[in-house]
């Protein structure tokens, strides 16, 4: 998610002023007013992609059901089940279950982040009669956020079979403890650059949730969730509060993220540094990573993902690297400096291997979040960017090109298989950490 350097003009495309905002209710309201990745919603782009996936109906749905709720209580259980419908509806389709609801391919991630915002419009805007305090609002907005992205619904099994999918390997056999491997993905981002833009590590977030792969000592399963590209999120602890009751039972776990072009990265360290990059609310954070108990918070942490059989297996057309280089500021120094080799000791981060924007921060986080919980010596996890998704040639120009094209769903497909290959790789090289 940082050093992307995809080429494109400035978006001309205007705001369809049939779905806008009404302007006396966000006059009435100042809450009410849309936030600047909602206004992104009436583009024609984002219009098109729910259309061609049938997910034009879902926030027209959520509305009409929430002008039924009469109480605060209803509104929260309706919110957390049309969130978590969501999320499932978005699974299912991108795993060929259920109907496409229109020709774009179901693997994109699209129309999962566009149908959110369409929801989370609606619950900021709405008025109901039984009244609604911005605190209460903005706990519904929390719950519709959390159950959209997978992040409550993460389920391993117990015993030691499983009746969830296979990759495609054959049946996941009862004979062995099932593995556990939790995988995280990412909202599409610079989408002012670009507003067609999809981001393949939600996609695999998708493709893999509940899933099982082969591996060397049996099955495995994949749990998934998604996060957004926001700053003040992260701040908030939303990542802890996904992985904290999972880490100590998981067997792996990778954070995954759109990086460079044509490759992937197994990201060796991790920085405490933000570099102000603006996320998808266009607001910029330059300072140290905001995490509790910040006096014993540590300047690097660390893959522990087995990296060296990662890079040295076939697991697909992108070439895979060890990537080792950071930039620090070194003890005793006041400017930046890239080491290729690793971090030198005593040095104040300024990027880790991923940079310093929110690829950097979840990796950091997790592992942190690893190691705090005395899991660092047991428990495989890290960080793998993934290779920018790519339009196809002739198709780069966001005012004139389609919302997608042949090559680029291939490259999708492609980042998506070779994720999960990668997985299987890391599964082969770990030995089971629990029970």
């Amino acid at each position: 998610m940082t050093h992307i350097r995809v080429r494109i003009g400035a978006l001309g495309l205007a705001l369809l002023a049939g779905l806008a905002a009404p302007p006396a209710l966000a006059a009435e309201n100042p809450a009410a007013a849309p936030t600047v990745e909602e206004q992104r919603l009436d583009r024609a782009a984002p219009q098109e992609i729910l259309a061609r996936s049938g997910f034009d109906t879902v926030a027209p749905e959520f509305a009409r059901a929430l002008g039924r709720a009469h109480s605060y209580a209803q509104a929260e259980r309706l919110v957390e089940r049309q969130g978590a419908r969501l999320w499932q509806r978005a699974v299912d389709r991108a795993q060929g279950r259920g109907p496409a609801g229109g020709d774009l391919s179901r693997d994109d991630d699209r129309p999962l982040y566009w149908a959110r915002l369409g929801m989370t419009r609606e619950v900021r805007q709405w008025q109901p009669e039984f009244g609604l305090t911005e605190a209460r609002r903005a706990k519904l907005l929390a719950a519709l956020e959390r159950t959209s992205r997978g992040q409550d619904s993460i389920r391993f099994p117990h015993s030691k079979s499983t009746s969830a999918s296979t990759s495609g390997s054959g049946a996941a056999s009862g004979s062995k403890k099932v593995k556990r491997i939790l995988v995280t993905g990412f909202d599409p981002f610079t989408l002012d650059r670009d507003v067609r833009i999809s981001n393949p590590s939600g996609a695999t977030a998708l493709a893999l949730d509940g899933t099982v792969i082969r591996t060397a000592d049996g099955p495995a399963r994949i749990e998934t969730a998604v996060f957004p590209v926001r700053w003040q999120d992260f701040a908030d602890g939303t990542v802890e509060r996904t992985l904290r009751a999972h880490l100590p039972h998981v067997d792996l776990f990778t954070t995954v993220s759109q990086g460079r072009v044509g490759r992937i990265d197994i990201e060796r360290t991790n920085g405490a540094w933000r570099g102000g990059f603006p996320d998808n609310e266009n607001l910029s954070r330059t300072e140290t990573v905001p995490v509790t108990d910040p006096a014993s918070q540590p300047q690097w942490t660390t893959t522990t993902l087995p990296y060296k059989d990662i890079v040295a297996a076939d697991t697909g057309r992108f070439p895979v690297y060890d990537n080792t280089s950071v930039t620090e500021i070194p003890a005793g120094g006041t400017d930046p400096v890239v080491r290729p080799e690793g971090p030198t000791a005593g040095s104040t981060a300024r990027a880790g291997g991923g940079g310093n924007y929110l690829s950097n921060e979840i990796a950091y986080r997790a592992t942190l979040l690893r190691d705090r919980l005395g899991l660092a010596g047991s428990l495989p996890g890290g960080h793998v960017h993934t290779p920018v998704l790519e339009f196809g040639a002739g198709n780069t120009d966001p005012a004139s090109g389609t919302v997608t094209d042949a090559q680029f769903v291939r490259n999708r497909l492609d980042i998506i298989a070779q994720v999960r290959s990668i997985l299987t790789v890391a599964a082969d090289a770990t030995q089971d950490v629990t029970d």
